[in-house]
């Protein structure tokens, strides 16, 4: 079995000057980002209509429940 060593021959590879690369030195590689990076959807900041009325009439039912309470405890 002949395993391929991972670090490429200095002497083939383009773009590395002679006696490789100095040290804190990092080679060129492929570009990772492109094109389609990033949302793809146009993304909204908010809540939607749904959950907004909801939550207000949850909280209008609790208050009320607690001025009825208090009406009925001060008579």
């Amino acid at each position: 079995m002949s395993a391929q060593h991972s670090d490429p021959d200095p002497h083939r590879t383009p773009d590395v000057p002679p006696g490789g690369m100095p040290p804190g030195e990092t080679p060129p590689g492929e570009g990772s980002t492109g094109a389609e990076t990033g949302p793809r959807d146009k993304q909204t900041r908010g809540w939607a209509t749904g959950p907004v009325i909801i939550l207000g009439i949850v909280v209008v039912l609790c208050a009320a429940f607690f001025i009825a309470y208090a009406v009925i405890v001060a008579l």
